[in-house]
């Protein structure tokens, strides 16, 4: 590898940046690339991070640098021992626009060869079996097709800033909001309610818990931030609209072969869709679920509506993959890792 003390900027085309507070604050048509030193590794979610000290104008300069999410690295054969303190690395990040020394990872290298460290979908690290398995309920492990997703610059927030078509009092909330402030939820580990779950398919995989008792809940479990839902199929209505769940209350019924689940009550949250764009006390989710191809497929829809901040309702469809070979990780939100995009 060879040496470089000084920090080299390089105007290129890259590759979608995957933060999950969003690429606000950060330069994603720049890189930078430089050597350095590696003082802490954090293995967590919701980001890695990397810290490594650099020599910038022969002063020694401490980098704190995002990476994706620890299930994501896992997937890709990360441990918390794949870099350790002391590892010389050689980065290629995007910065931050306001000059501290905080970036997202595009790549890094160390001896034995280059690691990617941006945007890792499940199609990406899946472990596909030759023979594509089959289920005859849509219950058990799912990943998403990415193969059939619409590509989106920025992921998660940049797939609702190109579907979600806002009121004034949604536009107003938008512009008002700071992402790298303590207003983003994330800083707290404060997760993001259905549709949440759905759209991050594209990097989590998504379980649901069918019991023999068609009365019985179903349950809907993703690991994005452990988000576990309770779909109530007894027949029972949703409660006042006075008594407010961080995930909603879902309700469910069963039309043939789909599964309808209809959510309501929802806390207010300041950024369900990480663009600042609240969601309020109308907020109203209908998701559909329905096996296809011998069950070896799942069909995803969702209606979102919001009238107090989205102008129109928002319905998205993709297709999810029986997984079972895949192994469900659990996300354990570190409130210490959560808040360091945080503006000082």
């Amino acid at each position: 590898m060879k040496h470089m003390s000084t920090i080299i900027m390089m105007l290129v085309l890259t590759t979608t940046v995957s933060a999950h507070h969003s690429d606000a604050g950060l330069d994603v048509d720049s890189i930078l690339a430089f050597e350095g030193t590696v003082t802490e590794f954090g293995f967590r979610n919701p980001h890695v991070y990397v810290d490594m000290e650099t020599m910038q104008s022969g002063e020694p300069v401490i980098w704190s640098l995002q990476m994706g999410t620890a299930n994501g690295l896992r997937r890709r054969g990360w441990t918390n021992e794949t870099l350790v303190p002391g590892d010389r690395v050689f980065v290629r990040v995007h910065p931050a626009l306001d000059g501290r020394p905080y970036a997202v990872v595009e790549s890094i290298q160390k001896q034995g060869g280059l690691m990617l460290a941006g945007g890792v979908t499940l199609q990406d690290a899946s472990n596909d079996p030759e023979v594509p398995p089959e289920s005859d309920s849509i219950a058990g492990i799912w990943r998403v097709d990415a193969t059939k997703l619409v590509a989106y610059p920025g992921g998660f927030d940049g797939f609702f800033h190109a579907n979600l078509k806002l009121t004034e009092q949604g536009a107003a909330a938008q512009s008002s909001y700071d992402p790298l402030s303590a207003e983003n939820p994330e800083s707290t580990c404060l997760g993001r309610p259905t549709p949440g779950a759905i759209v991050s398919t594209t990097f989590y995989l998504l379980e649901i818990q069918i019991e023999e008792n068609l009365d019985s809940p179903i349950i809907i479990r993703s690991e994005y931030f452990d988000e576990e839902r309770i779909i109530y199929m007894d027949g029972r209505e949703h409660p006042p609209a006075t008594e407010r769940l961080s995930t909603g209350h879902s309700i469910g019924r069963w039309e043939e072969d789909t599964l309808v689940v209809d959510t309501t009550n929802f806390t207010d949250h300041r950024s369900p869709y990480q663009i600042g764009v609240p969601s309020g006390i109308r907020k109203h989710v209908i998701e559909r679920y329905r096996l296809i191809s011998n069950g070896t497929r799942m069909i995803v829809e969702f209606t979102l509506d919001d009238p107090d901040y989205i102008a129109e309702p928002m319905t998205h469809q993709r297709e999810l993959i029986y997984s079972p070979q895949e192994q469900f990780f659990s996300f354990n939100c570190d409130l210490n890792a959560s808040g360091r995009f945080v503006r000082p």
